[in-house]
């Protein structure tokens, strides 16, 4: 059983392809290419934390169908686009605003994360070492030593598992305001 992190694959969003379109020919081909990027990485057994902005535009229907297709228990946390077609999906457990996890990599390290739909450029526990992850952005942000985007466009179309979201993090460059701020004293 592995965890995977994902966010903003915007299911069934016609208005998405502005964006993606030069990737995807039309919006069943983005929701096939999303489906089987998922599917492709994910198992049964895995859990998977999307972090919002699942499906907008979709109808209940579309978006039941869309859910069942795709592999994992599967966890939300809310996101703007999410409506109750969405919410009431049989999520794994009720839908949340934020999470404060413990998820351990293939090595057996413990990783404590603060998930969000939103970037938040402070969070609970920094100060601690523990890892933010969000969507919201569209890979817009740049990654810091403690957080980064999960989302689709920052990763291939496809969920991420733990141990590349912290090679990406110690990747980066720059720190948290907060931590940066203290360094320099």
């Amino acid at each position: 059983m592995a965890t995977f992190f994902t966010s903003d694959t915007h299911f069934g969003d016609a208005h998405i392809l502005r964006q993606r379109g030069v990737a995807f020919g039309s919006l069943n081909d983005h929701d096939g290419a999303l489906i089987e990027g998922w599917n492709d990485v994910v198992g049964a057994d895995d859990d998977v934390w999307h972090l919002g902005d699942f499906a907008a535009g979709a109808s209940r229907a579309r978006c039941a169908e869309i859910f069942e297709g795709l592999r994992g228990r599967k966890r939300l946390i809310r996101g703007n686009h999410d409506t109750n077609r969405v919410l009431e999906l049989p999520w794994v457990k009720p839908p949340q605003e934020t999470a404060r996890i413990t998820v351990s990599d293939a090595d057996g390290t413990e990783w404590r994360l603060f998930l969000a739909h939103y970037a938040h450029r402070a969070w609970p526990g920094l100060w601690r070492g523990t890892r933010h992850l969000y969507g919201h952005t569209h890979g817009s942000l740049p990654d810091t030593r403690f957080s980064c985007d999960v989302g689709v466009d920052a990763w291939g179309y496809r969920p991420v598992g733990i141990a590349a979201l912290i090679a990406r993090q110690d990747r980066a460059v720059m720190l948290p305001e907060e931590l940066a701020r203290d360094a320099l004293e």
